[in-house]
């Protein structure tokens, strides 16, 4: 059965809380093997598509697919095709880097034979195999995201989201974390999803960006291309010309960051 081009597939997205449409009736498509940035001002309902598409949050209405997977009937499978990077470290500082490895490998049920083999591969290509037996709570802000890179790739997913991958990290460390991805990218064909507050880093490593505001996708396409559309010289020029220079709130609820703890302490 031939595959689908489009590995996400959004169609008609929609999310409600009480009085608030946080996400707005969105479609959209990634290809496969594609690295894609999802970018929008705080509250622009960015944070919320991630959390519908990664079965986090269950949507008002709508469809996704991930890897030709009908990720609302069969969240469980969905979840094997793509890993996840939080913005907020989820490690276990208390266990060494090949511990939290390990544990990963037993929540996706990685074969045995492979886990050791596989945990080698990406804790080498992440430069921490000689730190492997040291506890996280020793580790760097820059050790701890590149640890959570590898545990994210450690099951093989076709899908590898990143929310905000690089926040807070010195501007080195920025750019060894997106040559590691970049080359990940390139070596299993991987696709990437992945927000920023950085437009550079957007404008650099996305092949093709969508920009969310009030719920809704308001333009898509190439930094060439979005520039050309608003007639601006910089993907940031383009930014603030489609959402304007007013300061956002996130309007995130209590219940939602309840189950995003609840699905990171799970995952």
């Amino acid at each position: 059965m031939r595959k689908n081009k489009n590995i996400i597939s959004v169609k008609n997205l929609t999310k409600e809380f009480k009085n608030l449409k946080a996400v707005d009736n969105i479609s959209f498509n990634v290809e496969r093997g594609e690295i894609f940035a999802f970018l929008g001002p705080n509250g622009a309902g960015k944070s919320t598509t991630i959390k519908m598409l990664t079965t986090i949050l269950e949507p008002t209405k709508g469809e996704i697919q991930l890897n030709d997977i009908d990720a609302l009937e069969n969240k469980d499978l969905a979840r094997k095709t793509f890993g996840i990077v939080f913005q907020d470290t989820s490690l276990d500082d208390d266990l060494t880097a090949f511990e939290n490895m390990r544990f990963h490998a037993v929540l996706y049920k990685v074969p045995k034979k492979i886990q050791n083999e596989r945990t080698k591969e990406l804790l080498e290509f992440v430069e921490l195999w000689e730190r492997r037996k040291d506890y996280v709570k020793n580790f760097s802000g820059g050790m701890k995201r590149r640890l959570e890179i590898a545990r994210g790739l450690l099951h093989h997913p076709k899908i590898l989201f990143l929310d905000e991958p690089t926040l807070g990290l010195d501007p080195q460390t920025r750019k060894h974390t997106w040559d590691y991805i970049k080359n990940i990218n390139k070596k299993e064909n991987m696709t990437v999803f992945f927000t920023t507050h950085y437009m550079e880093e957007a404008g650099k490593i996305a092949q093709r960006i969508a920009i969310i505001d009030h719920g809704k996708i308001v333009a898509s396409g190439t930094n060439k291309e979005l520039q050309k559309k608003t007639k601006t010289k910089s993907l940031e020029e383009a930014f603030l010309f489609l959402t304007g220079n007013e300061i956002r709130e996130e309007k995130i609820g209590a219940k939602e960051r309840m189950r995003e703890r609840h699905f990171r302490r799970n995952h």
